[in-house]
Formats: structure tokens, C-alpha cells, sequence
């Protein structure tokens, strides 16, 4: 039997942190679900195999003011490390920035969040 993937999920959002472990969690996949990007970075011992990062935290609970810091810090440690993006906003400016620095994907927070993590998780792993 295949090892079990690990995903982190990293979102200030609750809601979308329970979301996102609920319905990524399966025999396959287990998803570790933080709130800020500092407990993500301390966690890359335990070797995830994708992180699922938000671009803004709202709360005054992280040092990192958003997402970019945080995937500098990832890829400074786990350079070779997949991150996906997830923002609330689109702004082209910040997703060609991301996609030059790196990132998987960049997936809006919105109605079809789940599906189109689902989509772009696909697609990464196939393509590998």
C-alpha cells in the first residue's frame, strides 16, 4: 500500500480550515489544519507532501502579514516543497508574482473552492 499523503492547510478562516480537512481527508490523504503560517513552518518536519496556503491572514495572531511571507519561509526550508495558493481576491498582479516565485496553483475562494482545489491537486500530482 501507497504511503498516506499529508497536506497542511494553512487559513486563519476556521471555516475554511474544517472545509478544506473534511473534504480533502480521505484513506489516502490526511490534512493537518493550522492557523497561522508559523505553526505551518514549524511543522515541515513531519514532511508534508503539499500545503494549502492562504494568501491574507486577517488575524493579528501571526507574525507574517500574509501568505507570501510564509511561502518564502516553505521554500527558504523545503525548497522543492508544492503550495497551492488560495485568496479571496483576484488580482492578476499578486498571481503572476506567486507563479513566478513558484507556486502550484492559485485557487479564489469561492463557491467552487473545494472543486477547484480538488482540480488543481489533480493536476499537480498527474504531472509528476
Amino acid at each position: 500500500m501507497a504511503k498516506k499523503k499529508l497536506y497542511f492547510i494553512v487559513d486563519d478562516d476556521p471555516i475554511i480550515r474544517k472545509l478544506v480537512v473534511a473534504r480533502l481527508s480521505s484513506e489516502e490523504v490526511s490534512v493537518e489544519p493550522f492557523d497561522s503560517g508559523e505553526g505551518c513552518v514549524a511543522a515541515l518536519k513531519m514532511k508534508p507532501d503539499l500545503i494549502i496556503l492562504d494568501y491574507i491572514f486577517s488575524g493579528s495572531k501571526t507574525s507574517y502579514r500574509d501568505g507570501m511571507e510564509v511561502f518564502d519561509m516553505i521554500k527558504e526550508i523545503k525548497p522543492n516543497l508544492p503550495v497551492i495558493m488560495l485568496s479571496g481576491q483576484e488580482d492578476g498582479a499578486v498571481v503572476l508574482e506567486l507563479a513566478r516565485k513558484g507556486i502550484v496553483d492559485y485557487v479564489i475562494k469561492d463557491n467552487n473552492l473545494i472543486d477547484n482545489l480538488l482540480t488543481a491537486i489533480a493536476d499537480h500530482f498527474e504531472e509528476r
